[in-house]
């Protein structure tokens, strides 16, 4: 759905004094400043619909791609607001109030408004996510309860059971869902006592959750990208990853998705599998020869928070470095279609 931000002159200058005011730019902030300082009128070139990774001027790229992809030719004029800039100036308060936008949580982190010479201005929400590690590490997108999860697809009419909710708690480890719950209880159990491992779970519920990651791939994709927060005013429809550290601007690598390109990646790259792991660190280390099932589907994986603050919560994450995973494949794809 497109978004009407609303007196885009008075949201800008806010803007501009709120990043103005930091000692430096944060990664989000800084795309948004270069954003309003690309030259216009600019034509689009047309070779931006062909890649995904892109290294320097990512503001540029942001743009060129939106545009591409949106049938933005020549660019007369653009509007990049930063959600955050806003949502922590007072006076930006004030203006999201006044204009009946609470982004208190927004699932989008910049807003891009962009018109087209002799067209319709388009506008568009861009979720931003960044790794400032030196390689690329897995990205949260999603941090809930079981309930919460289930509640989420309750509400956009994919049915989960009840035996899938339970299984979804006893992986969480939730109170009253843990094998210390147990009456007959003992030290007995060699590994973490406080939830359950994905094949311990209720083997029905496993089977339901495990079948609905696989058939509704694209559905629960779509929910964790755009609809974790309810009534969100800013649903994105792009996906910006900076994939590591890069200390010289002109080397920062970025990974760039509309919603839907990337959710459609995601099935063809695979399908719903576990995959092996043993604990090794923390008061709970697996003996050895001891394994569990880490579940997964597309570019996804789910697994228990276990932070100290939200141990027992249901957390989403994109797969470290799925951004070289989607290249690859897709390279492997086209290899194997041109040589038949």
């Amino acid at each position: 759905m497109a978004l009407k931000p609303i007196d885009e002159a008075h949201a800008l200058q806010i803007q501009a004094g709120t990043l103005g005011r930091r000692t430096g730019h944060d990664f989000e902030a800084q795309v948004t400043d270069d954003a309003n300082k690309l030259t216009c009128p600019r034509v689009i070139p047309t070779n931006e619909k062909k890649q995904h990774i892109f290294q320097g001027a990512v503001a540029q790229h942001l743009v060129d791609y939106v545009c591409a992809r949106e049938g933005v030719e020549t660019l007369a004029k653009i509007e990049a607001l930063s959600t955050g800039a806003l949502a922590t100036s007072e006076e930006g308060k004030k203006w999201l109030t006044v204009n009946g936008a609470d982004i208190q949580r927004c699932k989008s982190d910049i807003i891009l408004t962009l018109h087209a010479e002799g067209g319709q201005p388009v506008t568009v929400g861009v979720s931003i996510k960044q790794c400032n590690n030196s390689s690329p590490t897995n990205a949260q997108l999603y941090f809930t309860t079981a309930s919460g999860f289930v509640s989420l697809l309750r509400k956009n009419d994919i049915q989960v059971s009840d035996k899938s909710e339970l299984a979804l708690k006893q992986f969480c480890g939730e109170p009253g869902h843990q094998p210390l719950d147990a009456k007959n209880h003992s030290n007995a159990r060699k590994t973490d006592p406080r939830r359950f491992f994905w094949e311990e779970v209720d083997s029905k519920g496993r089977k339901e959750i495990e079948k609905l990651l696989q058939d509704r791939h694209d559905d629960i994709f779509r929910l964790l990208l755009q609809k974790a927060y309810h009534d969100d005013p800013f649903v994105p429809s792009y996906v910006v990853h900076k994939t590591k550290k890069a200390d010289d601007p002109a080397l920062t690598e970025v990974a760039i998705y509309s919603i839907e390109e990337l959710i459609a990646l995601s099935k063809q790259y695979k399908g719903f599998e576990t995959k092996t792991y043993s604990v090794r660190k923390g008061s709970y280390k697996d003996p050895d020869g001891v394994s569990h099932l880490a579940p997964r589907f597309g570019v996804i994986q789910m697994q228990r928070g276990g932070q100290k603050q939200h141990p027992t919560q249901l957390q989403f994450n994109l797969e470290a470095g799925y951004f070289y995973n989607l290249r690859d494949h897709l390279d492997k794809v086209t290899a194997n279609s041109s040589g038949k």
